[in-house]
């Protein structure tokens, strides 16, 4: 080899070395770039946040914290059609470059120099721009920008920049990105989008001045859609043979003024709580269903209109599904843009006096610790609580009243009796228990809690009774899909909370006076001074509550729940139902439910006796109703020629049933203007007829089960073996009994399961319906 072929090819050796040395640490370092930690692109470009209903309609966008519309979305979020459509438009070797594409560039700078701007960015390229704020009008300016190009490149994925450069592409305005350019000009997500509407908003961030105007012709937006309508159809033959691509056909863009500004207080709400939670989600998917809320909003504009000669111009209503505890429905107020009401107030979330809307949780406490059930016999009649002497709405007693009655009917006196004789919970413990955010301590609301004497807002009275549609098991509302769930308390027994919804079933609608069918649970209140006029109800699987007043709390006589509220509330189920927007819910017992159902005397809320002339029937809960043998009802025998009366038969006289209230009930009839007639006077024999002989020798049942002295061990690990309850009777049913406490109904010699709730001593009690009974202590030992 001659010796200058040898030089060059040690030269040529020489270079290739360097090539290669500078290619590998060219690809360290570009590598080290990649893998160095990086702030994602999106982390320092704030979003806007668009609120939707849960079928997807948008409520509302709002500003981002640089006042500009902007709504950051996934890459496989967005059109892949317009994401074609922007490469074919934009960039079409952006997989293939390095973030410059130096041919487009100087192609870019020929047409220029020839008259014909055009420009050789490439997508990283404008990407960079929009990042850094650059102004690439002159040289230093594009230099700037070639080199965080190639920048953004080495340290993000072609993914990535694609992704950023969709979401800060200029719209027209301060439109930012293809989601909120879709939302604000086509009303649909970034996922939806047609064809056309797809080709519309790539070519637009070209020249958003021009081509973005929502009004009149655009013959800039036009042309330009014809050109890449004519790129579409040379890369896509076949489908714009077959799909809506006609470029001549215009394209109508919505403007910012449009978009729309749907249920205020609701969105308002969600924006509070997504802050609240940090939630950086841009896209909030709410609870709210768009047809429900258009229904309520509708009723009660109309039922406001039809008022307004009684002065009722403002109103709220929420709706929320019992089972999910999901809000389909929020109304704030009538009018959230009308100063004169303060419509910007939420009228869900003041807190207000609930009137009456409280006592049905008093009665559902009462059933659960043993102090009635439905057909107990409660005293309407003037009495002091200590300091606290409440009265009737209507400023009368009407004496005995069922608990039934007595809650439909929102008797005041039986209500405050049942609060003042409540254990542990009370109902201010409950409500605090269940997160009525009560101010003050217990002490200060007293008795008058029971009567609307605290506050509490609509969202919480919804919370409140949608508990009692879950049996008994209380949680917070849900404004959003993706929110967290809430601990949710049992604070009351499933049973207890259909007793007390089964008793609002029986409340009249106010049109009809009678109880609704398809049933529905409810209740009104009015607040003191006729300053808040309340409906809370449970109906199919919908809980509703509708609030009318005044945010200045001025008063009106017209706010009377039963009178404003009630007609508001049936409109709106009315009108919920006719659409078929509800679903029936089964309301049986029969559901698990530890529940009986037993005939009781009708006067007395007791077991009858063998002289009750009427009985009805009533659901107790086994272990905690409250019963005993009605002695009301007696048998004498009147002798017709001087009405002389006597407990025992005789030849030619007549029998007859009187009543033997005592003195105290008879007060009650008389002071309530319904006097009972005087029973006859018996004579004192017949009070002694049966001294000196006990029940069982009188006839009476036999406890043969369990013995006297027995003892029962309940083991610390189950399973535990119910106890046989059996008596022999000559009458049918008997009735159990452990202390007060109602167990359950058998027949002679029929065996009765019963499983002791605790340790401890207990009565054990059997009556039949004569009033005759026996008696056993059983004592009940924990296993250690």
């Amino acid at each position: 080899m001659s010796e200058g072929k040898w030089q060059l090819s040690a030269r040529l050796k020489q270079w290739s070395g360097r090539i290669t040395l500078t290619f590998v640490v060219f690809s360290i370092c570009l590598l080290a770039i990649r893998c160095y930690p990086r702030q994602p692109l999106q982390a320092s470009i704030p979003s806007s946040i668009a609120i939707l209903t849960e079928d997807g309609q948008l409520l509302r966008l709002t500003l981002s914290s640089d006042q500009q519309f902007r709504l950051w979305t996934p890459l496989n979020r967005i059109s892949p059609a317009l994401q074609e459509a922007v490469l074919l438009y934009e960039d079409r070797r952006f997989y293939w470059h390095p973030g410059v594409n130096p041919a487009a560039m100087l192609r870019s700078v020929l047409q220029t120099a020839q008259g014909n701007r055009q420009g050789g960015s490439t997508i990283t390229m404008q990407l960079a721009r929009r990042l850094y704020g650059l102004d690439t009008r002159n040289i230093s300016g594009k230099l700037k920008q070639i080199a965080l190009a190639i920048g953004l490149e080495a340290r993000y994925s072609k993914h990535d920049i694609f992704e950023a450069y969709l979401n800060t592409a200029p719209y027209g305005g301060n439109i930012e990105g293809v989601a909120a350019a879709s939302l604000i000009y086509f009303n649909k997500s970034a996922d939806q989008l047609t064809v056309p509407q797809a080709l519309t908003l790539a070519v637009i961030p070209q020249n958003p001045r021009e081509r973005a105007k929502a009004k009149g012709e655009n013959p800039q937006l036009s042309a330009a859609r014809e050109r890449i309508h004519l790129l579409w159809k040379n890369f896509h033959p076949r489908a714009a043979a077959t799909q809506n691509t006609d470029a001549a056909k215009p394209v109508q863009l919505r403007s910012t003024t449009q978009l729309p500004y749907r249920a205020p207080h609701f969105t308002d709400a969600v924006l509070e709580e997504v802050h609240r939670h940090s939630d950086l989600s841009p896209v909030q998917i709410t609870t709210l269903n768009s047809v429900h809320q258009e229904v309520v909003e509708r009723q009660l504009r109309v039922y406001l209109e039809q008022k307004q000669s009684q002065g009722l111009k403002n109103a709220a209503a929420i709706l929320v599904d019992t089972k999910t505890r999901e809000i389909r429905a929020y109304v704030g107020s009538a009018d959230y843009f009308d100063e004169s009401i303060d419509g910007q107030v939420n009228g869900l979330q003041a807190r207000r006096s609930p009137g009456s809307t409280l006592k049905p949780f008093i009665y559902a406490l009462g059933m659960d610790q043993g102090l009635l059930h439905p057909m107990t016999v409660l005293k309407d009649a003037p009495t002091a609580f200590g300091p606290f002497s409440p009265e009737n709405f209507d400023g009368r007693f009407v004496g005995p009243i069922n608990a039934q009655d007595a809650l439909i009917r929102s008797r005041n006196i039986p209500a405050v009796f049942l609060a003042s004789r409540l254990d542990k919970p009370g109902l201010y413990d409950f409500l605090k228990q269940t997160g009525v955010g009560l101010k003050h301590g217990e002490k200060h609301y007293g008795l008058a809690l029971a009567l609307g004497g605290g506050d509490a807002s609509a969202e919480e009275l919804a919370s409140l009774y949608a508990g009692l549609a879950n049996e008994g098991k209380f949680t917070a509302l849900r404004f959003r899909k993706n929110q967290n769930p809430e601990p949710v308390s049992q604070a009351i027994s499933a049973e207890a909370a259909w007793l007390t919804l089964n008793m609002l079933r029986h409340n009249p609608r106010p049109d009809t006076e009678l109880p609704a069918k398809p049933a529905v649970a409810w209740k009104t209140g009015t607040s003191w001074g006729f300053r808040d006029a309340w409906t809370a109800g449970v109906f199919d699987n919908m809980v509703l509550i509708v609030w009318l007043g005044n945010f200045d709390n001025e008063s009106n006589p017209a706010l009377v729940g039963v009178r404003t509220a009630a007609p508001l509330f049936f409109r709106i189920v009315d009108a919920l139902r006719a659409q078929q927007l509800t679903q029936p819910v089964e309301s049986s017992a029969s559901r698990n439910l530890k529940l009986r159902q037993l005939e009781v005397c009708a006067a007395t809320g007791q077991l009858p006796n063998a002289d009750c002339p009427e009985k009805k029937p009533s659901w107790f809960i086994p272990g905690k109703s409250p019963i005993t043998q009605s002695q009301l009802h007696r048998a004498v025998w009147i002798n017709p020629r001087n009405r002389e009366a006597d407990c025992v038969e005789h030849p030619g006289w007549t029998r007859e049933v009187h009543e033997y209230w005592p003195s105290d009930m008879q007060r009650l009839f008389r002071e309530a203007g319904m006097p009972r007639v005087k029973p006859p006077t018996l004579p004192l024999h017949c009070s002694q007829k049966t001294a000196g002989r006990t029940d069982r020798e009188s006839g009476g049942p036999s406890i043969t089960s369990p013995l006297q002295g027995t003892q029962y061990v309940l083991r610390a690990n189950g399973p535990h073996t119910p106890l046989q309850l059996t008596a022999i009777s000559q009458a049918a049913p008997i009735y159990w009994f452990a202390d007060q406490a109602f167990i359950g109904a058998s027949k002679d010699g029929a065996a009765l399961s019963w499983l002791p709730p605790r340790a401890g001593r207990f009565l054990i009690r059997v009556v039949d319906e004569q009033g005759l009974s026996d008696s056993r202590e059983l004592i009940v030992e924990a296993e250690n």
